[in-house]
């Protein structure tokens, strides 16, 4: 679980952050400068300097032990997940380095509801005789009341990204503070309860004013969570007010703001990112994007007091701001939630933009390549960390090569080392140098690129890998674009005698301008041949006056085989093949676990799936294959027993129309 190097870093892969919406896993390293916890997977980041560090305390929880680090200004983060053995070894290493040696506290466990309530700094905590029942940060008060005399009623902040990890949060709690408290000792003119209330919220920070908005934006797009909102910045926290839904969100849950400006369009997103994300019904929001429009400017003063402003905003807010309102915006925001703004960097499309078009599933978006990230907006957004890239790799559309046309797209699959995947379809290949010299001076892996370095290298190997693959994955694809250019028909080594056959059977006259009526595949010829102006040429005579009346004829055929082409209701259901009835089976499993899965990848999953099945897997389903094929067998003859009692007039119309041709 512990890492530990000579430069004196203990590395810890599975700590948990402690907080009121639950547990969040992560990587805890600390160092001679302080402590770093990385969220798994991306997002919160919590950093303490050594110097800002006042005192550490050990406390044995369920499962292991928590380690406590107060800050100079009296806020806590409680790292949970250590083991004994980690004790041990990290005591020395935190006296030595901090010098500040750890505090050994235990956790009441007897259940009692009873004891003391000491606010030291910016907690809360409940003791029970010597031992800790439980802490509360201050911060996380939105209202005091006191109810009756001696009673107290703590509410917390309703925020709407708590409850991610847990199903419940807690969000009030009551106290009861007798007049014999000797902590909070009344008189005549305020009981203990009162005196309490009044050290609440003196250091909670929960005046009138907190809940007031600094600056309000009204009717901003919204594209995720969508629809329009009132947004409103205060001091402690963001809102936003719409028709149906409101959200209130903690600033400590923001992670890190964006601001994306949209390509050949005239509006920037501001995108964000939470962690935990907001919750809306039973669908998670980890990332906010607004939209405004990129020309609009606008003049705001804030509502704040002058003396608040010259304090604990010294520096970071100005009393008026003037501007674009999406810049505007983003200043406000970082300054009152003490977060970064990304925007991007040096990164340029084909055509001098900040990201490519791309789509993600059945959405279409915008792919922006970041100095630190890829991010896909808008729906649904997603933030994707170059550290947490495995490889990337180019492929060929899919769409383009099932049409038979030359690839104008290419698709971008990111894996991750988590094992997850994101796939970005319909990039322009004019977009691709561009991308592959960005990612390569990322130092990312690109697939493609370590199979086919043999093909010249760069951007230009790549490519010809690409291309390349294209062609090899799909010789019946090659084979129709080279006939339909007048060349061979197969790519590479195919059969000379075949296709000359077919040249010589096209060449041979009046018989193949229209083809036989009764024959499906001449007739699907005969239309083909009709739009490719190369093969008509190909005839070597011209046609007479008798032989046009003769090309006429099959379009009276043409009309009377689709009469014939009606299917008998009294015919017997085809036999299914064993990979039928697997695919029956496994595309009902697929659209259930992914209904947006389109019709063309369902089968696609379903053909490869089926290739690496062994014998013994695929048995059951030949088996069903079998059983069908004797009851195919069966109701054929019987069908056909039939259909000899009954005349069979399509059969002498056949007939009719082969003398004629004779003739």
């Amino acid at each position: 679980m512990a890492e530990s190097s000579g430069s004196g870093v203990h590395q810890f892969n599975n700590i948990f952050l402690s907080m009121r919406s639950g547990l969040n896993p992560g990587q805890l390293k600390l160092h001679s400068g302080g402590l770093t916890w990385k969220k798994s997977g991306g997002g919160k980041e919590v950093n303490v300097s050594r110097n800002d560090i006042s005192s550490l305390m050990w406390l044995r929880v369920p499962k292991g032990f928590q380690l406590a680090v107060k800050s100079r200004a009296g806020s806590k983060v409680k790292f949970n997940g250590f083991r004994e053995q980690d004790v041990k070894a990290l005591t020395p290493f935190l006296t030595s380095t901090y010098k500040i040696t750890p505090e050994d506290k235990q956790l009441a466990i007897n259940g009692r509801n009873w004891g003391e309530a000491e606010i030291d700094g910016n907690m809360l905590s409940f003791n029970v005789g010597s031992k800790q029942a439980f802490e509360l940060a201050l911060s996380d008060i939105s209202q005091a009341t006191i109810q009756g005399k001696n009673e107290v009623v703590l509410e917390m902040h309703v925020d709407d990204t708590s409850g991610e990890h847990e199903k419940d949060t807690l969000i009030e709690m009551s106290f009861h503070i007798p007049p014999t408290n000797t902590t909070y000792i009344g008189d005549e003119e305020r009981t203990s309860a009162q005196r309490f209330y009044e050290r609440i919220l003196e250091r909670a920070d929960i005046g009138p004013s907190t809940g007031e908005a600094v600056v309000t934006f009204d009717e901003v797009a919204i594209l995720t969570p969508r629809g329009r909102y009132q947004v409103e910045l205060c001091l402690g926290f963001l809102r936003l007010s719409g028709q149906a839904n409101d959200f209130k969100i903690q600033y400590p849950n923001i992670v890190r703001i964006f601001q994306l400006p949209k390509p050949n369009l005239p509006h920037t997103m501001i995108v964000i990112t939470l962690d935990p994300p907001i919750r809306k019904g039973q669908t998670f929001y980890p990332h906010i994007v607004l939209q405004f429009p990129s020309e609009e400017e606008i003049s705001v003063a804030l509502d704040i007091e002058e003396q608040l402003l010259e304090t604990k905003y010294k520096d970071k807010l100005e009393p008026t701001y003037k501007g674009l309102t999406y810049d505007v915006f983003s200043r406000i925001l970082k300054n009152l939630a003490d977060s970064k703004v990304t925007k991007p960097g040096q990164f340029k499309s084909h055509g001098d933009q900040s990201a490519v078009k791309c789509s993600y599933k059945a959405e279409e978006g915008f792919l922006y390549p970041l100095e630190k990230s890829f991010f896909y907006v808008h729906k649904p957004p997603i933030l994707v960390l170059h550290d947490e890239i495995e490889y990337i790799q180019f492929e060929r559309h899919s769409a383009s090569a099932s049409m038979g046309t030359q690839a104008k797209t290419f698709d971008l699959l990111v894996h991750l080392k988590t094992e997850a995947e994101h796939q970005f379809r319909n990039i322009q290949k004019t977009e691709y140098s561009t991308l592959f010299n960005f990612i390569r001076a990322k130092r990312i892996k690109i697939l493609n690129l370590a199979e086919n370095q043999d093909r010249g290298g760069g951007a230009v190997g790549a490519a010809a890998a690409l291309d390349l693959e294209e062609e090899e994955m799909d010789p019946h694809l090659a084979r129709i674009k080279n006939a339909r250019e007048g060349g061979p028909a197969m790519v590479g080594e195919q059969d000379d005698d075949d296709s000359d056959d077919e040249d010589e059977d096209f060449k041979g006259g009046a018989d193949s301008d229209g083809g036989s009526p009764t024959d499906s595949s001449d007739e699907e010829g005969s239309d083909a041949s009709e739009d490719a102006g190369p093969k008509r040429k190909a005839a070597p005579k011209e046609k007479t006056p008798a032989k046009k009346k003769k090309a006429e004829k099959p379009e009276k055929g043409k009309d009377e085989k689709k009469k014939r082409k009606k299917k008998d209701p009294n015919a017997p259901k085809k036999s299914l093949s064993g990979f039928m009835f697997f695919s029956k089976a496994e595309r009902e499993r697929l659209k259930k676990e992914n209904p947006t899965l389109p019709f063309t990848e369902i089968g696609k999953v379903c053909g490869e799936k089926w290739g690496k099945m062994s014998k013994d897997d695929k048995a059951p389903y030949e088996e069903q294959a079998a059983a069908d094929k004797g009851r195919y067998k069966e109701a054929l003859a019987q069908y056909e027993k039939n259909k000899k009692q009954e005349p069979a007039p399509v059969e002498e119309s056949e007939e009719e129309e082969e003398e004629e041709d004779s003739d």
